[in-house]
């Protein structure tokens, strides 16, 4: 079977790098700070790198082109020619898309509202501020205010004064709202899914990531009082899941004619591996350059974020994972739809949040700590997975 052995194939090439993925965080999220201690302009200057429009930096260069580089050869992996035998699998791939759009978004900013605007509050600093950038085509006077911001001048530039409460909570939405199209691959095989499935699984996911992400992610940090900058959240998709979506489509399409699959298979994609998580690495580098000082301030400013988004990943586990079980589902589809639930695409949440927010603001951190968790804690899931096999006939 074409898919058993794609993925066979990339789990294989990827273990080295999936499996001590949270120690490569780690080391680069200590390469940042000390970059951050050593060079402290370093990262203003890569910052600065942006494309402007007005006076607002909308894409940072830096961060885009790793960005691009880490879902490129997610895209060009997927078969999207799988995407038509979705309908013999109507259960599992509605039961997907059910908690992906119309749960987990929702959920996700409920368990954040409560841990970080009531509960841990205090502990973040009621009063305590973010400097985010200005909503991509908004032009308001010094001293207007923007839902819960006020704007400002910041080295010439005008940006939005928001509390710090209110920017992590924006972070948590933009992972809320961003379905898994990559790592879930890795934990569909290793929790001996329905390999054929997941892919089709991946495929529509980015695809309909193209419409819903944009719509909910301005939905909801409308409801939260953020700024809605509808025309950014509609340029990041464009520029951190369409491009990369054409270019490794055209990428296959046009290898696979010249060189044939099987050399796509066993020559190419193995190259291609190893891409994503370097970039993905190289990008923590630069944001913990840049929230270092931050961390070292407030060390348990991480734990307040990992804490909702902990509970938000095994919450939309058991939930998918228990109505499988009730749409009777094989196991071997029921632990690939319940993973792909509960799994984040925090990829273009980084992506999203520097575009929408900037670098140094507290809507990236939260997005980084979601990188930061979901390693350990989707192996325990797999792991859960494996155990309950006997639950499903």
């Amino acid at each position: 079977m074409e898919s058993e052995a794609y993925t066979t194939k990339t789990s294989r090439s990827l273990s080295f790098f999936e499996r001590y993925l949270t120690l490569w965080i780690v080391a680069c999220i200590g390469a940042g700070i000390l970059l951050g201690k050593l060079s402290p302009n370093a990262a203003t200057f890569l910052d600065s790198l942006a494309i402007y429009v007005g006076d607002a930096p909308v894409v940072s260069i830096p961060i885009a082109i790793c960005l691009f580089f880490m879902m490129y050869p997610i895209m060009v992996k997927i078969n999207f020619a799988e995407v038509v035998k979705a309908g013999k699998s109507v259960k599992p791939v509605g039961l997907t898309l059910f908690l992906n759009w119309a749960i987990k978004p929702f959920t996700m900013y409920a368990i954040a509202l409560f841990f970080l605007g009531v509960l841990f509050r205090g502990l973040i600093g009621s009063e305590a501020v973010d400097i985010i950038k200005m909503p991509f085509g908004l032009d308001l006077p010094v001293g207007a205010r923007h839902g819960a911001g006020t704007v400002m001048i910041v080295d010439g530039v005008k940006m939005l004064q928001i509390p710090l409460w209110r920017s992590y909570l924006a972070g948590c939405i933009l992972l809320g709202i961003a379905p898994c199209t990559a790592m879930v691959l890795v934990w569909g095989y290793l929790a001996r899914g329905n390999d054929g499935l997941t892919l089709v699984m991946v495929a529509i996911n980015s695809l309909t990531m193209l419409v819903l992400y944009g719509l909910l992610g301005g939905f909801l940090l409308g409801v939260g009082r953020l700024p809605v900058p509808w025309q950014a959240l509609l340029l990041s998709i464009g520029i951190y899941v369409a491009l990369p979506l054409v270019a490794g489509y055209i990428t296959r399409k046009w290898v696979v004619a010249v060189k044939g699959e099987e050399w796509f298979k066993k020559k190419f994609l193995p190259v291609l591996t190893p891409i994503t998580i370097v970039a993905l690495l190289a990008t923590l580098v630069l944001l913990f350059s840049f929230k270092g000082e931050v961390i070292l301030n407030n060390p348990l400013t991480i734990l307040w974020i990992a804490i909702p988004l902990f509970i938000q990943t095994n919450l939309i586990f058991w939930l998918g994972y228990g109505l499988a079980r009730i749409l009777k589902l094989s196991y071997e589809d029921a632990a690939p739809s319940a993973m792909i639930g509960a799994s984040n695409h925090f990829e273009v949440a980084i992506a999203t949040s520097v575009m929408l927010f900037g670098l140094s603001s507290g809507a990236a951190l939260a997005t980084v700590v979601g990188v930061l968790i979901e390693v350990p804690v989707m192996l325990m899931l797999v792991k859960i997975c494996l155990r309950t096999q006997g639950w499903f006939h």
